[in-house]
């Protein structure tokens, strides 16, 4: 059986620290928390479960204090996780199990990462991330924001899923990271760049947005796992600027970096829809329906896009064109994934009325 450091860095997590190493306590056989500056209660809480507590002077980098944590570590491999997220009791169970099975053979466990889930708790956006690292292979953080492990070797895919429970709302806090590493520097990596469009999307700056997003995919050294989200996120801008056709063409280009994914054809399938152009968006939405879901993908698989939402916006658009039978049969579609949905629930009632009042629901992609 293997050994597991647990290594984390926090700041003010005094809401969620407790709930996080309460539920990892007694799979790892070390804590080490790594703290970067709290005024509140987290280092009380902290101590409540490990001795192992440091402080790390906080210089607008996370990969250095990542890297200050992982160098703390004694034990074979290394987990790391944040203080809002949570491992599940099904995952605990299959974490507690790779642990007595996992042979030293492996230098990376990539694990599922859910940062959305619906009503009934269901995973609805989930992606790969590299979790547990073997601390003999050295491996080291990089990039100040949204750091990630550079890493090599045997790699083990699993089902093991870490679940994000995020307790805060939009911050600014890495815009702004990133805002002074571009002042610092006159280069910035491709990476960087990606990030920064990204950012400057989640804070509502749609405009800024799209110019560093089109700077990114013109780059020499794009990423094209990333290339397929930027392209869905400049979408988004420009149809938010109105601006139909280049949303079109910029969703029509992400089919160069990859296999076609669900999300981008619902997208397609959405800006015909917006323009009553009921045939074309049927046709991209019953294309969405014959892809199927990756098993196993680095880049953020929205569940809802690969079932669901192109079934429910079919039995919309051909409840518009007057075909009923086809519009029912989508709406059946769609109660497979969520039998519980209003819309679903509303569109049955609607079939089943003798004057057909009212109209199927539509779902929105962004």
């Amino acid at each position: 059986m293997i050994t597991i450091s647990l290594c984390m860095i926090v700041r003010d997590e005094e809401l969620t620290l407790e709930r996080c190493l309460t539920g990892i306590r007694d799979i790892v056989d070390e804590i080490i928390i790594v703290d970067t500056g709290s005024v509140d209660r987290t280092k009380e809480i902290a101590a409540e479960f490990t001795t192992k507590i440091f402080d790390f002077t906080w210089i607008d980098d996370f990969a250095a204090a990542r890297n200050y944590s992982f160098s703390m570590a004694q034990m074979d491999y290394i987990l790391w996780l944040d203080a809002d997220d949570v491992i599940l009791e099904e995952d605990r169970q299959l974490l507690m199990e790779l642990k007595l099975e996992i042979p030293l053979f492996f230098d990376v466990v990539m694990m599922k990462y859910n940062v959305g889930r619906d009503e009934k708790g269901h995973e609805t956006d989930t992606f790969y991330r590299e979790r547990l690292v073997n601390r003999s292979a050295g491996f080291k953080w990089c990039n100040p924001i949204h750091e990630c492990i550079e890493f090599s070797g045997n790699i083990l895919h699993t089902e093991i899923c870490i679940t994000h429970c995020k307790e805060r709302g939009t911050s600014d806090r890495n815009l702004k990271i990133l805002e002074k590493l571009i002042r610092q520097s006159s280069k910035i990596n491709a990476r960087d760049l990606y990030y920064y469009a990204r950012e400057l999307y989640i804070n509502s700056r749609y405009e800024e947005a799209a110019e560093q997003y089109k700077r990114y995919l013109d780059s020499e050294n794009m990423f094209e796992n990333y290339a397929i989200l930027a392209c869905l996120d400049l979408a988004d801008c420009y149809h938010r600027a109105q601006e139909w056709e280049k949303a079109l063409r910029i969703l029509i280009r992400s089919f160069e970096y990859g296999s076609m994914r669900a999300e981008t054809l619902c997208y397609i399938g959405n800006l015909y829809l917006e323009k009553e152009e009921y045939p074309k968006a049927i046709g991209w939405y019953e294309l969405a329906l014959t892809l199927k879901k990756p098993d196993i993908s680095w880049n953020t698989v929205l569940y809802d896009f690969w079932g669901f939402i192109p079934s429910i916006q079919l039995c919309y658009c051909y409840y518009r064109i007057g075909d009923m039978e086809e519009a029912q049969k989508y709406n059946e579609k769609a109660a497979q994934y969520k039998p519980d949905n209003p819309g679903v629930v509303f569109n049955r009632k609607l079939f089943s009325s003798l004057g057909y009042q009212g109209a199927a629901i539509t779902s929105k992609l962004k």
